[in-house]
């Protein structure tokens, strides 16, 4: 027995903090996450209750049990699931009015065709070369990118068509490399500079256990995540998926912010001229943090 759905009722409540117009345009609009799990599937938890009309998702894996303490699509019943395919049945549950298209680990070879049909790309893998391909992509068809760092506290960026790409901004030993050939010298290299970024701009490093950081950072340990960090990150990126679909000024630039819950605060990075004196030292404390 199907229940009665109006798209109308369903975003009703909508109305006020956005206007009719503005709901139109999010129900016409294209959005591509590339990654479901923590980040992204909680930012397209916030889009398919938002009203936007069309998703185009991907996702290599399916939902594991250690998947549970976080990611908002992951539960009992769909453990061993795809990931793509059980977020899309959820989102079809919530609007079944919403277009959602779905790529495995092919969607590389789509991604052409996925950066023409989206208006927006949200990045929510953990792969680096996955994430390069998306940013070059990305730029090649003039399109925003909104993403995070790997940090412990809740954080987001937006990279527009003519802002450097973190591969460039972050100083990554990658420019020139193509996206599936990287050596792992260059994984790990690009991993400690997107951590020292985040050390030498946020206060992340108070609020996590050093000593198991090391570990991440030596590829000793898998990153740990944490649901209400991973959580309010995936709705700070809806809201600059937002703000792009409609046409709303953001002042977050692609160096973005960090959002401190246990200060209730905002943390702006810091003028470049005060990291030249303070890089020295965050590089001392991550050979430190790692035991080398």
């Amino acid at each position: 027995m199907s229940l009665p759905f109006s798209y109308d009722e369903f975003t009703g409540r909508n109305i006020g903090f956005l206007t009719p117009d503005q709901q139109e345009k999010l129900a016409n609009a294209t959005v591509f996450v590339c990654g479901t799990g923590g980040m992204g599937g909680a930012c397209i938890m916030s889009l398919v209750r938002a009203g936007v009309g069309r998703l185009i998702i991907a996702d290599l894996d399916g939902f594991e049990v250690s998947n549970l303490n976080r990611q908002l699509f992951a539960t009992l019943d769909t453990i061993d699931q795809h990931k793509a395919e059980a977020t899309k049945e959820a989102c079809l549950k919530i609007n079944p009015q919403v277009r959602v298209d779905i790529h495995r680990e092919d969607w590389p070879e789509h991604i052409d065709s996925i950066m023409h049909s989206c208006d927006v790309a949200v990045n929510g893998c953990d792969d680096l070369g996955g994430s390069l391909l998306l940013y070059r992509s990305a730029r090649n068809h003039g399109k925003t990118v909104i993403d995070a760092y790997a940090s412990p506290l809740p954080s987001v960026y937006v990279t527009a068509p003519k802002d450097p790409m973190p591969e460039e901004r972050l100083d990554y030993p990658t420019i020139g490399t193509d996206w599936n050939d990287l050596t792992d010298e260059q994984r790990t290299l690009s991993f400690l500079r997107e951590a020292e970024h985040i050390v030498l701009h946020s206060s992340s490093r108070n609020y996590v256990d050093v000593k198991m950081a090391g570990e991440v950072a030596s590829g000793k340990r898998s990153r740990m995540s944490f649901a209400p960090m991973v959580i309010t990150t995936g709705m700070l990126m809806s809201y600059e998926v937002f703000a792009v679909l409609l046409g709303q000024v953001s002042s977050t630039g692609c160096r973005g912010y960090f959002f401190n819950p246990y200060r209730a605060r905002v943390e702006h990075p810091k003028p470049i001229w005060q990291t030249i004196f303070l890089r020295p030292l965050v590089r001392r404390f991550l050979t430190k943090m790692q035991g080398t």
